[in-house]
């Protein structure tokens, strides 16, 4: 029987520190399962899951990883990983894409994942960003139940874009990939 954990961790960004929150997780004999990384105007966040096959008390997982070497100044969360959580793996028949883009306002996000939210909409991954010309970009992939009218979710979120003066597209996530798919010719 394994043990799985979850661990969150943040910092002002430098090179390293993904080197050693798994460096940590090695020691341990433990197998990063998933893991997400990205920096945002200069901080660094990193989330992963774990597996382990010994028990470990989460407060003690997090004193090694800030003990670690060149984790000093960062943040962590950890927490033990319920079997209840788990992804469902297969068809992402049910997965789309959402991209929103227009002048910078404030309140966008907020306006954006509240109507998603009323409506059951999961967002598993958001990105958004303000260009260096002031455009604010929005990118979301969400999962629709398929019981609801992508139809009316489309028209809404159009609605919500044209009030924000935002341009406002959605996609399955199959046809995002095959367009947005970057080529690297040898």
């Amino acid at each position: 029987m394994g043990y799985g954990y979850v661990v969150d961790v943040a910092a002002v960004d430098r090179p390293g520190i993904v080197a050693g929150v798994s460096t940590v997780i090695a020691r341990l004999n433990g197998n990063i399962e998933s893991c997400s990384q990205t920096v945002l105007d200069g901080y660094f966040t990193l989330i992963l899951t774990f597996s382990t096959s010994e028990e470990y008390d989460p407060d003690d997982l997090k004193k090694l990883i800030l003990e670690e070497k060149g984790l000093e100044g960062c943040q962590a969360i950890v927490f033990q990983s319920s079997d209840d959580v788990r992804p469902n793996f297969g068809s992402n028949a049910n997965t789309y894409v959402i991209s929103a883009f227009g002048r910078d306002c404030e309140g966008v996000v907020s306006q954006f994942t509240r109507y998603l939210g009323s409506k059951d909409v999961n967002i598993v991954d958001l990105y958004a960003n303000i260009t260096k010309d002031g455009q604010f970009v929005l990118i979301c992939q969400v999962e629709i139940d398929p019981e609801l009218d992508l139809k009316n979710i489309q028209f809404d979120l159009e609605a919500l874009g044209e009030q924000a003066g935002f341009t406002v597209r959605i996609q399955h996530n199959n046809v995002f990939v095959a367009t947005n798919q970057i080529r690297l010719d040898r």
